[in-house]
């Protein structure tokens, strides 16, 4: 992909949209208290950005085996559910805890890694050991679960032709950022708040959305 002002907006929006949930995820921890040292937040950006990375190839090597205007109409149909979707995200997330409260099995295992959905849901469930310190394991399993939206939106991405090297870098910067900033504004409020940003989040896909029309 030839390098442009277009090119850069684009990977930008498309890494803001996903590091709107690790935003709001440190945000929480901050309001209680929950330190995330800068090795864990590596460990969040690190598995998050790698898990995008082969999502975007993926999208990118299947790319040539699909005419330009099915890859557009798949891209803006991905595009489009998950921003419909994350506007409805409190919902979903709502009923995941609604369930897992009353089946505490309701959980499995990749690497290791347990209850990522219940993590997806209420991402301070991270905090396994109550230490009020997020390790780096524990990192790993919030990093994960705050990958599914990736999953899709990356596929999408790679079938538009976006600049793979461009947005894993600016997942990396960008991601650091919103778990920083996120958990570092939390613990300054030190409270309980109903912050809700998942409309943001879809906004910005439905925006994706119609930029690949």
């Amino acid at each position: 992909m030839i390098f442009s002002v277009y090119s850069v907006f684009e990977a930008i929006l498309l890494v803001t949209e996903l590091s709107v949930d690790a935003f709001v995820a440190s945000f929480a921890y901050g309001t209680n208290h929950i330190k995330i040292p800068f090795r864990s937040v590596v460990v969040i950006n690190v598995i998050c950005s790698f898990i995008l990375a082969v999502t975007l190839i993926l999208g990118a090597v299947l790319r040539p085996f699909i005419s330009e205007a099915v890859t557009k109409a798949i891209c803006f149909v991905i595009l489009l559910l998950l921003g419909v979707a994350k506007l409805f995200d409190s919902s979903i997330k709502s009923c995941i805890r609604k369930h897992n409260g009353i089946n505490k099995e309701f959980n499995f295992s990749v690497f290791q890694l347990r209850c990522i959905l219940s993590i997806y849901a209420d991402p301070e469930d991270a905090d396994r050991d109550c230490s009020r310190l997020l390790s780096p394991a524990e990192a790993a399993s919030l990093a994960v679960a705050l990958s599914l939206d990736g999953l899709a939106v990356g596929f999408g991405a790679g079938l538009a032709d976006v600049s793979i090297t461009q947005v894993v870098f600016f997942s990396l910067i960008l991601g650091t950022l919103a778990v920083e900033v996120g958990c570092f504004l939390g613990n300054k409020i030190a409270q309980k708040l109903n912050l809700n940003l998942s409309w943001l989040s879809g906004a910005l896909l439905l925006l994706l959305a119609v930029m690949k029309l």
